[in-house]
């Protein structure tokens, strides 16, 4: 009879509406529960409704309970109705509670990480856990490291979460491999082409990249990239040259080493007291750094980095100080520099302008190279002297909230107070007297 009964509703186009609110309520239910409001209502709507609830209908908007339909169902020559098997018939569905499948795909994914686990686990060697299975079971048991990405990703799609998951995979364990192997660093795009087919598919901001970060981060026991150059740094040290071009930095002065000796192209720089142009990809092989007198000057400014060098070297002097460039926010070329730099034992000046940016770089350096990393005329002094008339916007001002570094605390101080920005070009000279 229920067959026979969605038979006939369906034959009647005014109960369509009626049974697609049903079908809501009774997925949010699972019973016969809540009420039915159906507005704008046509006449034939209020003639065929009110004749399933026995009642007289003559305004647009009409309200019942699907309770009440219900009796009104087993009153009918179809009785007895089977509400579910009925809504079932009718919409050529099996149905199942909005709770019922919340429940199933909790299952699902469940069962997706399990599954991803034991396929990462089935490449482990004897007695070891693979970085990709030691991801998945952190995943799983901290709720973290990509989980709930991963989860919204097999919401939508399962087929390309399990393809998503499986490259990442892929990604750690040929990572692994070339550590083990001791592989120089393969660059981004080539590592993303050879496991994806898509070159960018690990970019920055990308789902894949996001993940793999999460996954690296996981492994290695990081915290995750606040900004891009955090990334390039977690890139580099897994294995990946996150671009080997773009990322550079301006030197003068200094001699880049490699196993063999002193890099030739830059030796021939440094004689001629000539400024050069250092990428990523010039210090792959680079392994030591020296500056004279074990002292190196970094600016922030390219004018300053120009003006600086360019009357050093009328100086002819060959011993005079060794300069470096950041160009503002510090590339991951820079950071490797500066590192080298540190590691040889040199002494690291770094002035940068007096603006909340240039103060939140200087003292993220010095938290990062300490005692190794000396304010260069970056004082309260400095400040004043190098005053310009640019207003600063409130929004900019939160960069220094965080600032640590004593000095950098007070010239700060000034900065709110004064609302404007002080400027390397305003003090060169007493740069240039410096060096």
């Amino acid at each position: 009879m229920n067959l026979e009964c969605a038979e006939y509703f369906r034959g009647q186009a005014g109960y369509r509406r009626c049974f697609e609110e049903l079908l809501k309520k009774w997925k949010s239910y699972g019973r016969s529960a809540g009420v039915i409001v159906l507005e704008h209502v046509s006449e034939e709507e209020r003639r065929l409704l009110g004749g399933i609830l026995g009642k007289t209908f003559h305004e647009e908007t009409i309200r019942f309970s699907f309770a009440e339909f219900d009796r009104g169902l087993q009153k009918t020559r179809f009785a007895p109705v089977d509400m579910r098997v009925l809504l079932e018939s009718y919409f050529g569905t099996k149905l199942s509670t909005n709770q019922e499948q919340k429940k199933k795909r909790r299952q699902d994914i469940e069962r997706f990480f399990r599954e991803s686990y034991e396929r990462f686990a089935e490449e482990e060697k004897a007695g070891s856990e693979s970085a990709a299975a030691f991801w998945a079971s952190q995943m799983v048991e901290t709720k973290s490291c990509g989980y709930y990405m991963l989860s919204r990703e097999f919401g939508k799609n399962p087929k390309a979460a399990e393809k998503l998951m499986a490259n990442v995979g892929k990604a750690l364990k040929e990572l692994s491999a070339a550590k083990e192997g001791e592989k120089e660093n393969t660059v981004l795009a080539v590592f993303a082409a050879g496991i994806s087919g898509n070159p960018h598919y690990f970019d920055w901001g990308a789902t894949a990249g996001q993940l793999l970060t999460d996954a690296l981060c996981c492994v290695m026991g990081r915290k995750l990239p606040e900004n891009i150059h955090q990334w390039k740094e977690i890139l580099l040290e897994a294995g990946i040259a996150p671009d080997s071009v773009s990322s550079l930095v301006h030197i003068c002065g200094i001699s880049l080493e490699t196993e063999a000796g002193e890099h030739p192209a830059f030796r021939a720089f440094r004689e001629r007291r000539e400024p050069c142009a250092v990428t990523l990809e010039n210090l792959r092989e680079i392994v030591r750094v020296h500056a004279p007198g074990k002292r190196v000057f970094v600016v922030e400014n390219e004018m300053v980095f120009s003006f600086l060098t360019e009357q050093l070297r009328r100086k002819n002097d060959r011993q005079s100080s060794a300069i470096l460039c950041t160009s503002g926010q510090l590339r991951t070329a820079a950071l490797k520099l500066l590192e080298l730099l540190a590691a040889g034992g040199c002494q690291i000046y770094y002035s940068g302008d007096m603006d909340p940016e240039g103060i939140d770089i200087a003292d993220r350096l010095w938290k990062r190279f300490g005692s190794r990393l000396e304010i260069w005329r970056m004082s309260p002094e400095d400040y004043r002297q190098g005053i310009s008339g640019e207003v600063l916007e409130d929004v900019r001002m939160a960069r220094m909230n965080r600032v640590e570094h004593p000095l950098l605390q007070k010239t700060a101080s000034c900065i709110r107070r004064e609302r404007r920005a002080a400027y390397q070009e305003n003090i060169l000279g007493k740069l240039l007297e410096d060096l």
